[in-house]
């Protein structure tokens, strides 16, 4: 053998390489014939091809890669009310529960007028602030005084049965706090004093909100008087959800109706009737009610759901019998947006995609390299892209492409890399299957 050929001979790279000393410790018998295959050939005048056969390229390992199924969440079921009407419109997750989420995404029990109770004070609220708008969180408004007749509205609506608040003879407070009296414990005495301070008459502040709905499109809503006291005031579900965005929108009005507990001046301490606040991310905005059957709550909602910024969560449920099961009913609803957007496991590592084979036989799994799991809303699908490549060296570990997960806004990456090791060609093949070489 010429000093050329040994130098080929001793050659050692992956795929063109002679087999390693251990490799030919471990070759038993066949490690033998090799060595005298090689023997015969240089005898016969054959160093040549041997030099070429054991240094050729040899054809490339084929890999056989598929991508793991899409897979699916766990279907979420919606707890909407069994009883009255909701309507519901969800901001902040478009990508998940489709264009239309913002709008209504989900209703049940009809649009069917019915009355509108102490929500009427939103109303009143939103119509004496436009008359008199505040300049900034900082200004608390024009100052009331109450005289005679406005204290003789705390009898007035004693009588009534409905909810009051102190309002003493000479007493006075800015329009903040009189609109805090009427939100927040929603005290029927303020409302109409507030709105008969700001138009001179219940009368004069019943012909400004029509003309308030009117213009802010709520043509299905009537208010004849500021308490909500008269089921003359009525309303649907899908005005009162607009209701909602509106009053959500003026940031006194959703500041006062944020308060769980605040001073109002001369009404003291005051208590929220909203049960909610600070639950589900609950931030506003009244409840009301006519007796048993007609409880509603219109609310804005900022829902952490864990993925990006907060839902923002807009809705109305009307028709409960209690104000226990108003509270209950639209927890429950919240509570199901939220569990419906959970993880679902896409990869486990290890797991097995495909192989890759070489002419020669050996063989090794193409795995996933880690377990991942991407955030979606129900059962919804999750879409998955295969991106690979051909391995470079062909070892255990390499990295050979990329799994992608999509859901809505999610992603979620794996590697796809190589498990087991490739063994090298022994002599005997190359020389054996010179078909194969390059």
């Amino acid at each position: 053998m010429s000093r050329d050929t040994a130098e080929l001979v001793a050659f050692d790279d992956v795929w063109n390489a002679p087999p390693s000393r251990e490799h030919r410790r471990g070759g038993g018998r066949g490690g033998v014939i090799a060595f005298l295959v090689v023997v015969l050939l240089l005898l016969l005048g054959g160093g040549g091809y041997t030099a070429w056969a054991l240094t050729a390229p040899v054809a490339s390992p084929a890999l056989s890669v598929t991508a793991p199924p899409a897979p699916v969440g766990e279907r979420v079921a919606l707890a909407l009310p069994t009883q009255g009407a909701a309507m519901v419109s969800v901001e902040g997750a478009e990508e998940f529960l489709g264009p239309d989420a913002a709008g209504v995404w989900a209703a049940t029990g009809g649009n069917d007028v019915q009355p509108l109770a102490s929500v009427t004070k939103l109303v009143t609220a939103l119509v004496v602030l436009e008359a008199y708008p505040f300049d900034g969180p900082a200004d608390n408004g024009p100052t009331l005084t109450f005289d005679a007749a406005d204290e003789d509205l705390y009898d007035k609506y004693y009588a009534m049965g409905s909810t009051i608040a102190p309002m003493p003879r000479n007493s006075s407070m800015t329009l903040r706090d009189a609109l805090t009296a009427m939100l927040v414990p929603s005290a029927s005495n303020y409302a109409e004093a507030v709105a008969t301070w700001a138009f001179g008459s219940a009368g004069s502040f019943a012909a400004r909100a029509q003309d308030w709905l009117a213009r802010n499109g709520l043509r299905d809503t009537v208010v004849v008087e500021p308490t909500g006291n008269s089921a003359r005031n009525v309303s649907t579900p899908s005005d009162l959800l607009a209701l909602a965005r509106i009053a959500a929108a003026q940031q006194t009005v959703a500041s006062i109706a944020a308060k769980p507990v605040a001073q109002a001046g001369v009404a003291g301490r005051v208590v929220n009737t909203n049960g909610l606040l600070g639950s589900y991310g609950v931030t506003g905005l009244k409840t009301g009610n006519l007796g048993p059957g007609t409880h509603l709550l219109v609310y804005r909602a900022m829902l952490d759901v864990g993925v990006g910024a907060p839902l923002t969560i807009t809705g109305v449920t009307t028709g409960a019998e209690s104000r226990d099961s108003l509270t209950a009913s639209v927890a429950s609803l919240l509570g199901s947006i939220r569990a419906g957007f959970h993880e679902v496991t896409v990869a486990e590592a290890g797991r097995s995609l495909g192989t890759v084979t070489t002419p020669w036989g050996s063989e090794a799994d193409i795995v996933i390299g880690r377990s991942a799991s991407i955030l979606t809303w129900s059962d919804t699908p999750v879409e998955v892209v295969l991106d690979y490549r051909d391995p470079v060296e062909y070892a255990d570990g390499e990295v050979i492409g990329t799994l992608i997960w999509t859901a809505g806004p999610e992603t979620a990456t794996a590697d796809v890399q190589i498990s087991g090791a490739i063994e090298p060609p022994t002599a005997l093949w190359r020389l054996t299957h010179p078909e194969a070489l390059g």
